[in-house]
Parts: structure tokens; sequence; C-alpha cells
């Protein structure tokens, strides 16, 4: 087994800490007493019930999750279509053309995105609220379920579907039954990372929300121009664990697909 060298060691060491620490320290000021984000006065919750009670902070919170919500459900269920295609269609008319469609939001600046939709919603006259939030979050968070989910659909046993297919299943029934189950730890996954992306986009918000429909990324960029104050850091720290949540969950739900998965393949190599 290779060894980390020391300057590999070091590397690791100090790329952790510059993306962790101000992460930590954020966290740890968040049960400050003081009013004052930099100076320690003692530990206190206080700001956590001061959050509580801010209107607009919970207003916004509202927004963003259901924004979340019903974009990383689109954009799974999207994503999940493309990828099937991709995979199993093999060569077809413009298929060329459809993937460069699919992966292009992966590379495209996100002001690029953002002033693209913004010109498009103007464009065919609907108001900017909810709804054109959701569908520019559904359009940039699709591309990365597709790459989840076709990484996955790649090395899928196709014998099972065709297995399915000789005992009587319809196309359909075979998708439902045997791939969909096999291939959900990976659509969960895609949904959390959009989630997760959704969550925390502040670029191509600002572009398609409207006065009536502010996210909650937007409402801290805002509060920060004037000055950081503590409930920002309870609130920051609230999200940061959230996402932490999600992404300990999909680990799980991975390994224990794959932990599944080795077994059953133990169990027909046994039989076999």
């Amino acid at each position: 087994m290779n060894r980390l060298s020391w300057f590999n060691t070091v590397s690791l060491t100090l790329g952790f800490a510059f993306l962790y620490i101000p992460m930590i320290i954020l966290i740890v000021f968040s049960f400050n007493e003081s009013k004052l984000v930099t100076v320690w006065a003692g530990f206190s919750t206080k700001w956590y019930g001061e959050l509580l009670q801010n209107e607009a902070f919970l207003d916004a919170a509202w927004v963003t999750i259901r924004v979340a919500v019903f974009s990383s459900t689109l954009a799974t269920i999207l994503g999940t279509a493309a990828a099937y295609v991709l995979v199993r269609s093999g060569r077809f008319f413009g298929r060329t053309l459809f993937s460069g469609m699919i992966y292009a939001p992966l590379v495209m600046p996100e002001v690029i995105t953002g002033l693209s939709l913004l010109l498009l919603f103007i464009g065919i006259g609907l108001d900017r609220g909810i709804l054109t939030i959701v569908l520019a979050h559904t359009t940039f968070s699709m591309c990365f379920v597709s790459v989840v989910v076709s990484s996955r659909l790649i090395t899928f046993d196709r014998s099972l579907e065709e297995a399915a297919l000789d005992l009587g299943c319809s196309p359909e029934q075979a998708f439902r039954l045997v791939t969909l189950p096999i291939i959900a730890p990976a659509v969960i996954s895609g949904w959390l990372l959009a989630f997760t992306l959704s969550l925390d986009d502040l670029v191509i918000a600002s572009f398609t929300s409207g006065p009536s429909a502010t996210t909650l990324p937007i409402k801290i960029f805002s509060a920060v121009r004037l000055g950081v104050s503590p409930e920002i850091n309870a609130l920051s720290t609230i999200m940061i664990a959230v996402v932490t949540v999600g992404v300990i969950t999909a680990s799980l739900v991975t390994k224990r697909a794959m932990v599944r998965q080795r077994q059953d393949e133990m169990a027909a190599a046994r039989t076999e």
C-alpha cells in the first residue's frame, strides 16, 4: 500500500483547514453571548431564539425550502429520464446535440445562465417569483442528476431486465419493478445533490427572483452587506447542519445499496 508523503499530508491538512476552520469559527460564534461577532462573551443560544422571531428570515427560509423541494423533484424526474435516454437509446439523430444541451449547465457560468433565463422570462411575460426560481433551479441542477444516474445505469446488469421481460413483464413494469429499485440510491443521491444546490444558490436566484419571492441566500447576502450579525451566524449554522445531514444520508443510502448489491451477487454466485 502506498503511503502519503509528508508533502501530500501537509497539503491535505492545509487544504482542509482552509475549508473547514472558517465554518467551525462561524458555528462557535453563533453561540456567542455578545452582539459583536468577533468578541467572545460567553455561551448563549439567544441568537437562535432571535432568529426564530425574525419574520423576514423565516419567510425567506420558507421560500427557499419550497423552491428546493419542487426544483429538486423536477430535476430528478427530468435528469433520470435524460440519463435513461442517453444510456439506453444508443445512437440516434441529434444525440450529440441532446447530450450537449443536458451537460451544458455544468460548465456554463451561472451569470450567463441567470441572465439568459431572465431574458427568457421577460420575453414570454412571466412574472418573476417562486415559479421562475423553480424553473431556473431545475434547469441547472438537472444535469447533475443526469450525471449521477447515468453512472449507475452504465454499470447496471441488463440481464435482470431481460429476465423480467422473459417472465412476462412489460417494459414499463420491468423499469418500475426492477430497474428503478436498483438505481434508486443514485436517484436519491441526485435529488439530495439538486436540493443542496438549490439551497445555496445565489447568482441564478438573484436574476430570476422577484419582490414577492426572496430566497435565503439572497436575504443573507443583503444583510451581510450591512454588517454580519449573530443571527446570520445562527442561520448559517442551521444551513450547514441541513446540508451535512443530507450528505450523510446520501452516503449511508449509497453504502447500504452497495452492501446489498454485493450480498445479492454473492448469493447468486452460490446458487450457480
